[in-house]
């Protein structure tokens, strides 16, 4: 009998949960600490998807804001973590990874306190209500808390394993995001339905209260799992096997080194008149949508575009200065951009299929329970990400990114067609999929891409469209559904064939971007056999 595995779908199964089967061991003997920083990763994920899935709502019938404004607020919050871990990221280096993850935990708890205080106490209603502003305190100390968070959970991994075990460590503390993510639904449909009369309208206060104790909870454990002599104990452990690696990983470093091709030069394009595009088109969107609100006239709108301008002209002369900053390569800003559109799909999974599922199925147990099938992605993402990871790990990076962008965009066209739960379900299927084929490809590109000792450059300034993205698309997406999927006591007209497809079509534009720059974006790729 040979030992050779079997080939296709049944091998690639096979050899996922072996992979599988070694990620959970290595999880098992891994330093106690490192358990710190896992195990309320999960709680972590459970509140803050949590949190996204019920935000619009919270704000729509309890603040009683307009969905615009709904939409605004999910970007000020999405948008300020990402912002805030800029401005906080470093602190965990000089506090350390056990006070940054007990400190953040607890200023989360205060923000879910302050949240659920303002659904119960009389104070008023609306944007300038003092409802608003204490939800608002409570929102800001989850986004000053999540900017050392994030930062202070991925130093304790990069901590706590040692080069060998590093990116097993990654992979675990990704999957437990999905799988709390996952378990949101079951938590917030349950409890919002159970205490629906004591908390009213709907019972959300209540789910906070219990995302706040749950960060209790998250904040005890992690000073419990990652004390002083558990955290000295683990650095110690893990810089003893890294000594023991050193010499094997050193000579393996200098014979990739010696037998690396000599990285030619990066071909550029002209970035002025890129950035100008791009100045001009967010112009015009602003302009669009707040003309429609009544909010800008022309005059005003010329006098922000003069700031825009200025604003590119300081990046610009910036970027003069450094020839090799990253913005100058130019399909390195070509590639991270023109993801944006088929990103928007992701930002859509709170700012939009929340409402659309508890509205447009209005009456029915999808709509009871929309935070149950609002977070069906993460644990499909959980279990698809290793096995199509596994059959496609000899494929081509750009051709996958255009297949899964394809992919990922498609099944939107299905949810054009009406309110169908089936639909639904295989929307969020397909999608995944093609979320599975792209994503974890999208940091292999630009890890690749990048030239020698910048990798670490790249991959943070390759994360800033992102941050446009969950910005750009609150904006307009509060808009939207007021006009396409509307309070169904309000007895206007259900039009979400129409959203979906006008955001089938947005989707559409990244791959069919990347197809007809493959020729240009395949020149100085590595293709890996």
């Amino acid at each position: 009998m040979s030992d050779t595995p079997p080939a296709g779908l049944a091998g690639a199964i096979k050899k996922t949960l072996n992979e599988l089967a070694t990620t959970f061991t290595a999880f098992l003997n891994a330093p106690r600490a490192l358990w710190g920083v896992n195990i309320p990763y999960v709680f972590e994920g459970l509140v803050y998807f949590g949190l996204l899935t019920v935000l619009g709502k919270y704000c729509s019938e309890n603040i009683l804001l307009s969905d615009v404004h709904s939409g605004w607020v999910y970007g000020g919050v999405t948008g300020g973590i990402t912002f805030a871990m800029l401005l906080f990221g470093g602190i965990s280096d000089k506090i350390g990874v056990r006070v940054s993850l007990a400190l953040s935990l607890a200023v989360m708890m205060l923000g879910y306190v302050l949240i659920a205080f303002s659904g119960m106490l009389a104070l008023g209603s609306g944007m300038g209500s003092a409802m608003f502003f204490v939800m608002a305190g409570g929102l800001l100390l989850i986004i000053v808390a999540y900017g050392l968070y994030m930062p202070a959970a991925y130093a304790g991994v990069k901590r706590y394993t040692n080069p060998q075990t590093a990116a097993i460590g990654y992979a675990v503390i990704y999957g437990l995001m999905n799988l709390g993510a996952f378990l949101s639904g079951f938590i917030s449909s349950g409890t919002r339905r159970a205490f629906a009369s004591k908390f009213p309208p709907n019972g959300l206060a209540a789910v906070f209260w219990i995302y706040a104790g749950i960060m209790l909870f998250s904040t005890v454990l992690t000073l419990l799992l990652i004390t002083r002599k558990i955290d000295a104990r683990a650095v110690e452990r893990v810089a003893r096997e890294t000594r023991q690696m050193n010499t094997a990983e050193e000579n393996r470093a200098a014979d990739a080194k010696a037998a690396a091709p000599e990285k030619k030069r990066t071909q550029r394009i002209p970035l002025l008149p890129f950035l100008c595009w791009i100045a001009l088109s967010l112009a015009a969107l602003a302009l669009v949508i707040l003309y429609r609100l009544g909010r800008v006239s022309l005059p005003a709108f010329l006098v922000y575009a003069l700031l825009v301008f200025a604003v590119l002209g300081a990046l610009w002369e910036f970027l003069r200065q450094r020839p090799d900053h990253p913005f100058r390569d130019g399909r390195f800003v070509f590639f991270i951009f023109i993801l944006i559109p088929v990103q928007t799909l992701f930002a859509h999974n709170w700012l939009t299929i929340p409402y659309y599922l508890d509205r447009a199925f209005a009456g029915t147990g999808v709509s009871r329970n929309f935070e149950v099938f609002s977070n069906l992605n993460p644990i499909l993402i959980f279990v698809l990400s290793p096995l199509i990871a596994a059959l496609t790990a000899r494929s081509n990076v750009y051709k996958m990114m255009i297949a899964g962008t394809f992919v990922m965009a498609l099944p939107t066209f299905l949810l054009a067609l009406g309110p169908n739960v089936y639909l639904f379900l295989l929307f969020i299927l397909v999608m995944s999929v093609g979320e599975a084929m792209w994503q974890p490809r999208f940091l292999q590109w630009v890890a690749e891409i990048a030239p020698e000792g910048k990798t670490g450059l790249y991959m943070g300034i390759g994360q800033f469209p992102w941050f446009l993205t969950k910005m750009l698309t609150s904006l307009y997406s509060g808009y939207v559904i007021a006009r396409y999927c509307p309070k169904p006591e309000l007895g206007l007209p259900m039009r979400t064939g129409s959203m979906w497809l006008m955001y089938a079509f947005i989707a559409m534009v990244s791959p069919i971007a990347l197809v007809l720059a493959r020729n240009w974006m395949a020149k100085g790729m590595t293709r890996k056999a």
